[in-house]
C-alpha cells in the first residue's frame, strides 16, 4: 500500500518510522517533508493533491483544525483516508465539508508506535471495503497494540494513551530526581528506573494486566513497598490522574 502523509510533524515521523519503509509526503513548512523522506525513504510532493492522486491512502496528520481546508484539496483525488487528528469523529471525516462517500477511518497514535511499542485506538466503523477495511487495520497494527471502541469514546481513550508517553515521562522523571536528592546519580537512577517501567509494563502484560496483583507481590504487610505506596496514595496520585483526564476532555468529562 502507498502511504501519503499530509503534515510532517512529531506523530507523521512517529508512523513513519514505525512503518520503516518509504511514504509520500506533503508538509507545508519548507523542508520537513523533504528530511523525513531522506530518513525512512519515498518522495516529497508539492501539494495535497498530488499526493492524495499517487497514495492508495491518506494519512491526515495535519492539525484538526485545518480540516475542512485540507479536504478541499484532497477530496475527489483520495482513495481512502486515515485520519489521527484529536478531537474530530467520524461524523465529521464522513461530513460533506471533509471527505463524503469516500473510505475514511480513524486512529489516534501513540508516540512510541516509532519503535512498534504504541497504543493505537481505532474508531469502530461500519464496513466499508472489507478487503481495504483490513487492510488498513493491519498496517496501523503493525505499530503496537491496537484497541477497537466505539467512535464516542475515542476521545476518553486518547486521553488515557495519547497523552500518557508525557506523563510516564514525567514519573520517570520525578523518581530519578528522588533518587538524585538521595545521592543516586542521574545517569544511573534514568537506567534503574526505566527499565523497572519497561520491565513491569511487560510483567503486567504477561499477567493480563492484572496490577492488583503485581502490587500485592512487591508489598510485604508494613514493608518499604506499603511504606511508599501509602506516601504516594496520601499526595493524591489517584486523583492527579483523574485530574488530569478531565483536563484533557474539558466540557466532555
Amino acid at each position: 500500500m502507498n502511504v501519503g502523509l499530509i503534515g510532517a510533524g512529531n506523530m507523521a515521523r512517529a508512523l513513519a518510522r514505525g512503518w520503516n519503509r518509504p511514504v509520500l509526503c506533503f508538509d507545508p513548512l519548507a523542508g520537513r517533508a523533504d528530511a523525513l523522506v531522506e530518513e525512512v525513504g519515498g518522495q516529497a510532493l508539492t501539494s495535497n493533491a498530488q499526493l492524495a492522486e499517487r497514495a492508495d491512502l491518506v494519512v491526515l496528520c495535519h492539525k484538526p483544525g485545518q480540516l475542512n481546508d485540507v479536504a478541499r484539496e484532497v477530496k475527489g483525488h483520495a482513495r481512502a483516508v486515515a485520519s489521527i487528528l484529536a478531537g474530530v469523529s467520524l461524523e465529521e471525516l464522513r461530513g460533506e465539508s471533509a471527505y463524503p462517500g469516500c473510505p475514511v477511518y480513524r486512529f489516534i497514535p501513540s508516540l512510541p508506535v516509532e519503535v512498534r511499542q504504541g497504543a493505537v485506538v481505532q474508531a469502530e466503523g461500519p464496513v466499508q471495503d472489507p478487503g481495504l477495511d483490513d487492510t488498513v487495520t493491519a498496517l496501523f497494527a503493525e505499530l503496537g497494540t491496537l484497541v477497537a471502541v466505539p467512535d464516542a469514546l475515542v476521545d476518553v481513550a486518547t486521553g488515557l494513551m495519547s497523552c500518557a508517553p508525557a506523563y510516564v515521562a514525567l514519573v520517570a522523571e520525578a523518581q530519578i530526581d528522588a533518587g538524585v536528592r538521595r545521592g543516586i546519580p542521574a545517569p544511573q537512577g534514568a537506567e534503574l528506573v526505566v527499565q523497572t517501567l519497561a520491565g513491569t509494563a511487560e510483567l503486567l502484560r504477561r499477567r493480563g494486566y492484572d496490577t492488583l496483583a503485581i502490587r500485592r507481590e512487591v508489598s510485604s504487610p508494613g514493608g518499604i513497598t506499603a511504606k511508599g505506596l501509602d506516601a504516594l496514595e496520601r499526595a493524591g496520585l489517584r486523583t492527579a490522574f483523574s485530574d488530569a483526564l478531565d483536563a484533557v476532555l474539558g466540557d466532555q468529562a
